[in-house]
């Protein structure tokens, strides 16, 4: 493959580039059980009056990452986690249809990774309004913690009594007043403390992360080409939408979703299930 690009191409020069380079990374498969979610006003008194309770969806809304340098391990940094989760559930309170209530949960992670070690101080000409930190110009050479992840699946929701001890994360409360007014702002009403004659509800998530240090590197690579466009652009016709629509497929697999036969005869997938059958 090497040798096809140097010759339809020809290397023109080398180049040096500037890449967030990995230095480190790990993933993980998680099981959450009885995370407490924290709910608004109107939420907590149709929660009081609730028959039963299911996790429809979860959703991310925000991940704030902290970055340390672990003492004694040159090289090795914790990379503090706090997870923000937007929590949509179906409240019964009766033989009516459901209520659908929205709360947050929020959920603590702590990593240990390589990011190498840097002493030169880095910082770019571009302006940002009120950037300037005190507690942060120090900490330019650290590496930068980026976080991959997918919603959460919900496994399951349980409506706590008055007094009931969910399990072993029951006590880990947070006072709403410290949630960050960026999470609060995506509900449309303010967080109660629940009080201790009022019912709680937990509930359980499957998470899926990817956890990476980078840092900015400069790279020298050979360069072939500037990454011209080749295609045209081709504007689309608000006049003759039937036009816009003719050129449309049949979805065919919505109303007949593939079987895992016709599954692995796409070429994206083949391997994967060849690697099944061995």
């Amino acid at each position: 493959m090497e040798e096809k690009l140097t010759g339809s191409f020809g290397c023109k020069e080398k180049v040096c580039i500037q890449a967030d380079k990995i230095y480190d990374s790990c993933r993980s498969k998680e099981c959450i059980e009885c995370m407490r979610v924290y709910l608004t006003e109107t939420g907590q008194e149709i929660i009081d009056r609730a028959v039963d309770v299911k996790c429809r969806k979860s959703e991310v809304i925000w991940v704030f990452s902290d970055v340390e340098k672990m003492p004694f391990n040159r090289g090795y940094y914790t990379v503090d986690l706090n997870f923000f989760f937007r929590i949509t559930l179906d409240v019964y309170t009766g033989v009516s249809r459901p209520v659908c209530v929205e709360g947050v949960a929020t959920y603590n992670k702590k990593v240990v990774l390589f990011g190498s070690e840097g002493s030169a101080k880095v910082f770019a000409s571009r302006y940002k309004e009120d950037s300037f930190d005190p507690q942060l110009w120090q900490k330019t050479n650290m590496p930068k913690a980026v976080v991959e992840i997918l919603d959460p699946i919900c496994l399951g929701a349980k409506v706590a009594e008055p007094g009931e001890k969910c399990c072993r994360y029951a006590d880990d409360e947070i006072d709403v007043c410290n949630i960050p007014d960026c999470v609060c702002r995506v509900f449309e009403d303010r967080f109660v403390n629940c009080r201790n004659e009022q019912r709680k509800v937990y509930v359980s998530l499957g998470l899926f992360t990817i956890i990476r240090l980078e840092r900015n590197v400069q790279l020298l690579i050979p360069a072939y080409d500037f990454c011209i466009p080749e295609k045209e652009c081709v504007a689309s016709s608000p006049d003759d939408p039937c036009e816009i629509f003719a050129n449309i497929n049949f979805p065919i697999d919505e109303f007949f979703p593939p079987v895992e036969d016709a599954m692995c005869k796409d070429e994206y997938v083949s391997s994967c299930c060849a690697e099944d059958e061995e």
